[in-house]
């Protein structure tokens, strides 16, 4: 298959998006593309060597060339849409998916005056993680940068930084209690909901670099029975297909997953760690009417 591998998802991410009335959040698309296509569990969970989800960065990259080919807006909220161009479109094929992604990669390439061959351009794309707006940033490698400090911190720092992360984004004495043998709890804090509503909720922490199984979810669920209201399992990793439905299955406490890619985002809108900037990014296709 000629071109990157991830050109192969820009019809699905267009029919996904279609299919959900034209707009749908992220994780929608990536669901609606893996039963369509049938992608394994194993494919799904396949990570790059940053730690990102391949799958889920193959799929973000179609959309940022979608983009780019001003077939899809762009959003600062989490959620994808098409535009007009993007609604006409009946059947894109890959000959045609091929052509769009080397037209915007020739012109942006072309913007940056780079002299490497298209197909070298490519296989670092390939491996690169896919910006979460439309402007493609040298400094988006901060959040690869963030995961590598977060896996490079002792099992008791990442603890003390979950709590950190949980009390600025409001709850309260949030404790960690650093015992071992405790079923996976390693703290425990108060949400106030309202003056009249509050919750105690318990949360696992794991530096991973692979993914949560379902019997983990288990497990941990099972340590946390008649102890609190809520449970949170945060990771730097992924959770399996079968994991997620664990944490959501009728009969049972539900549970609250936060996957290394929304670990980062609470991370970013937070701004913990991260010192914001702005920067822009040229919009060739706004300038091209005057071109003439």
């Amino acid at each position: 298959m000629n071109g990157p591998k991830f050109v192969r998802f820009f019809s699905p991410v267009i029919e996904a998006l279609q299919e959900l009335g034209g707009s749908g959040r992220p994780s929608e698309v990536r669901d609606f593309i893996a039963k369509r296509l049938n992608i394994s569990e194993l494919e799904r969970t396949e990570l790059l060597e940053g730690g990102a989800p391949r799958f889920d960065n193959q799929v973000a990259w179609a959309r940022f060339y979608l983009v780019k080919a001003d077939l899809m807006d762009s959003s600062k909220r989490g959620v994808w849409s098409l535009n007009d161009n993007g609604r006409a479109i009946e059947c894109l094929s890959f000959d045609d998916a091929l052509f769009l992604f080397k037209k915007v990669h020739a012109e942006f390439q072309s913007d940056r005056d780079a002299t490497e061959e298209l197909s070298q351009q490519e296989e670092i794309v390939e491996e690169t993680i896919a910006p979460n707006d439309t402007t493609v940033s040298d400094d988006y490698s901060y959040r690869k940068k963030l995961l590598e400090i977060l896996m490079s911190l002792p099992p008791a720092g990442f603890e003390r930084l979950c709590q950190r992360l949980l009390r600025e984004s409001g709850f309260e004495k949030v404790s960690v209690t650093g015992r071992s043998g405790d079923g996976g709890i390693d703290g425990h804090g108060i949400l106030q909901v309202n003056p009249f509503v509050s919750f105690k909720v318990l949360f696992q922490c794991k530096r991973y670099g692979s993914s949560v199984s379902s019997s983990q979810v288990r497990d941990f669920r099972g340590a946390m029975m008649g102890r609190a209201d809520k449970g949170i399992i945060i990771t730097t990793g992924t959770f399996t297909t079968d994991a997620q439905k664990e944490a959501v299955r009728d009969g049972v406490p539900p549970l609250e997953l936060v996957n290394g890619e929304k670990l980062l985002d609470m991370f970013e809108n937070l701004e913990l760690g991260l010192i914001p900037r702005k920067t822009f990014d040229v919009n060739i296709h706004f300038f091209k009417e005057f071109q003439s």
